[in-house]
């Protein structure tokens, strides 16, 4: 099967260019109007300047087809979050045409303009502006077009609907696909936009349900292991017992026997290929391969010391005051250690890619939140020109930060190229857990100083493994050092980006000790947080929360408890308030709801805004009550299921999100805040419900019954 049947097959009738310069670029895609978008700030580019725009160079652009469809290609790529919908929404505003008009095409990397990644809640709040002033010029090029078409100076006419039309007589009207046809028209953003206001706003702002709901429901959408391939094989491996183990010998004659299977060593690699992917797997399994062992430096039970010893300070992220005066201003000084495990995304589509070669060049799908850069290591491990790579766009079954790492597609390529054939390989939930990328094992140290009459005065926080994000001061404490302690290769296997990476963490220790302290001078933890909070959109942030769960008090009832917590990541303001009822003879905790504020700015979608936020809570109840890591150094012991338990149908709590009415202000980011919160609030409720102060996460029966006081 060639490109053109390819793409015939998955994409369309679009024939795909490779690596060009910009004009013969937009040249492959045919007649329209096209919007350029450069990296220069707000886009602007002087018209002498046009022709010197290579393709790296822009972040996005649109093109208004010749039927009036408008196409918006981004290097972005949808993996649940919602910006298929989120982007067509604010791009259908400044455009003035419908939602369903609007095709996102998304992540091919020879269609679409390079971007480093989807991660980071960053699409919203940085692309957001550059989508919208894309579309303004559009909608100026086409009033443009139409002023000259209808003989109406441009000021008379307006854009309606997908159509330029009279403001006096609107039975004098052309659409925009008949403005472009027959037409090539490439221009770049000049000006700087003016956006709508938002009392304009007719898109943004409104509940609109995702754009691909429909696909999903019905089973119609994509996900790279439904692509299918002429002669394709399946590919099962037999892996090593522990990360860092190296390869002695291998037996292939059992599996070499089962009929149709191909058997391949690669490196470190030792594979089987079937037409059926049980007999791969079944062929895997009777491979006799030996390994050696790297030695354990430690294990799941010993590892919060581990990190303390080897870990050195890297960086101070934020240092104010005096700190040997601010603890001896303090009436009372309160230090304690924080510890939380290594966490598995878990994401419902484990890592996934099909390939094949077409002579010297790489065709791929894989389930990847980084499609050029996982396209510039396949074009490194294979010693080939960029160009000579396509990572093809397709939906994610999740990715939670877990798919910005994309093993399974350099060793899915490598089994094509020696194999010959297309090869699907779909890692197994046993190897998404032993090769994901964890979350990282980190300690935090807090030592605090509070007066009696609420003000907390000094604050050193010594953070082993968690990173600096969200980690900045905003309770206005005037003594006060930040410190990160890390070591390269620290950790017993591959770590990385986990939905607010590092953010889970920290605040669920600062917000703990938070609580600690407020207890310790008998205050409300509501109160004490009002006291000290000294940024205004956090302060009303949590006054919505306290508004939205209609607060009371910490200690609702016997054996019941409220916990509070607040942060910042994204660009967003959160506060997270959470009820939780304690058996005082298991210490099994149930979750009776949750309540969730943000100051995200401007909404564009509150649906989707809600339901990111949503699933922030879910997911955020598993981290904080029962997901962990048992390992011994490299060997990872948890690798299924049935030992890594997280928020089920049965225990997710009622949640409430609510949203800062604030539309003049730029948007930020939905898809992480929300799950910062959730550890700090639930370990503070379970405090406050049982009197058991747990200091690591998951806050598990044990651990509570261990610390009731």
């Amino acid at each position: 099967m060639n490109t053109e049947e390819i793409n015939e097959i998955y994409f369309g009738d679009v024939d795909l260019p490779v690596n060009p310069g910009r004009r013969e670029f937009i040249k492959k895609l045919g007649a329209g109007l096209f919007i350029i978008f450069t990296v220069k700030p707000f886009g602007l580019i002087a018209e002498e300047e046009e022709d010197k725009v290579k393709r790296e160079d822009f972040n996005l652009f649109l093109r208004i087809r010749e039927d009036g469809r408008v196409e918006c290609y981004t290097g972005k790529i949808e993996m649940g979050q919602g910006i298929t919908t989120s982007l067509a929404q604010v791009l259908a505003e400044e455009l003035e045409v419908e939602l369903n008009s609007i095709d996102m095409i998304m992540g091919d990397t020879d269609l679409c303009p390079y971007d480093a990644g989807t991660w980071g809640s960053l699409t919203t709040r940085l692309f957001d502006p550059v989508l919208r002033a894309a579309a303004i010029e559009a909608r100026m090029e086409l009033i443009k077009l139409a002023s000259a078409e209808l003989k109406i100076s441009e000021d008379q006419l307006k854009a309606e609907n997908g159509f330029v039309v009279a403001v006096k007589d609107k039975t004098l009207k052309v659409s925009y696909g008949s403005l472009t046809k027959g037409k090539r028209i490439v221009k770049t953003v000049r000006r700087a936009p003016v956006f709508k206001k938002p009392a304009d706003f007719k898109k943004v702002g409104k509940m609109i349900s995702a754009t691909n709901a429909i696909l999903k429901v019905t089973g119609k959408a994509k996900y790279s292991g439904d692509i299918q391939l002429p002669g394709m094989l399946y590919a099962a491996i037999s892996r090593p017992p522990a990360h860092g183990s190296k390869l002695l010998s291998v037996d292939k004659s059992k599996a070499e026997a089962i009929p149709g299977v191909k058997v391949m060593v690669i490196e470190n690699l030792v594979a089987v290929l079937h037409a059926n992917p049980n007999m791969a797997a079944n062929a895997a399994a009777a491979i006799k391969a030996e390994w050696s062992k790297p030695e354990v430096l430690a294990t799941d039970k010993t590892i919060f010391k581990y990190l303390v010893e080897q870990g050195k300070e890297t960086r101070v992220v934020e240092e104010k005051g005096n700190l040997e005066l601010g603890f001896a201003d303090a009436d009372f000084i309160l230090d304690a250690e924080y510890h939380d495990g290594y966490k598995a995304h878990a994401s419902i589509e484990t890592h996934t890619a099909t390939a094949y070669f077409e002579g010297d060049r790489l065709i791929i799908w894989a389930s990847t939140q980084t499609p050029f850069g996982t396209r510039k290591d396949l074009a490194t491990k294979f010693n080939v020109p960029l160009e000579k790579v396509l990572v093809k766009p397709i939906l994610l079954g999740g990715g939670f930060g877990g798919k910005t790492s994309n093993d399974q597609a350099i060793e899915v390529a490598l089994l094509a190229k020696e194999s010959g054939t297309p090869v699907q390989l779909a890692w197994t939930r046993e190897e998404e857990f032993m090769y994901d990328k964890f979350r990282h094992a980190a300690v935090m140290q807090i030592k605090a100083g509070v007066k009696k009459s609420g003000k907390i005065v000094a604050w050193k926080y010594n953070i082993y493994c968690a990173g600096n994000r969200g980690v900045n001061d905003f309770y206005g404490i005037p003594n006060l050092r930040v410190a990160l302690y890390d070591k390269k290769g620290i950790h017993p296997f591959g770590t990385g980006a986990w939905r607010a990476p590092g953010n889970n963490t920290t605040t669920f220790a600062r917000e703990s000790h938070i609580d600690v302290l407020a207890d310790k001078i008998g205050m409300d933890p509501l109160a004490f947080r009002l006291a000290n909070v000294s940024n205004s959109k956090l302060e009303r942030t949590l006054r919505l929360a306290e508004k939205t769960f209609k607060y009371t008090s910490a200690k609702p009832g016997k054996n019941r408890g409220c916990g509070i917590a607040l942060g910042f990541d994204a660009g967003t303001y959160v506060a997270v308030i959470a009820e939780v009822e304690v058996n005082p003879s298991t210490g099994v905790v149930k979750v009776l709801r949750v309540v969730c504020a943000q100051d995200m700015g401007q909404v564009v979608n509150p649906h989707g805004a809600t339901v990111q936020a949503e699933g922030c809570i879910t997911m955020g109840l598993g981290y904080a009550l029962y997901e962990d890591i048992a390992f011994n150094w490299g060997e990872v012991i948890t690798r299924n299921f049935d030992n890594y338990e997280f928020t089920r149908f049965s225990t997710t709590a009622p949640v409430e999100v609510a949203f800062i009415d604030d539309m003049n202000a730029p948007p930020q980011g939905g898809g992480e805040p929300a799950i910062i919160c959730v550890g700090g609030a639930i370990a503070n409720a379970v405090f406050h419900a049982s009197g058991a102060r747990v200091n690591q996460m998951p806050v598990i029966p044990e651990l509570i019954l261990a610390n009731h006081k």
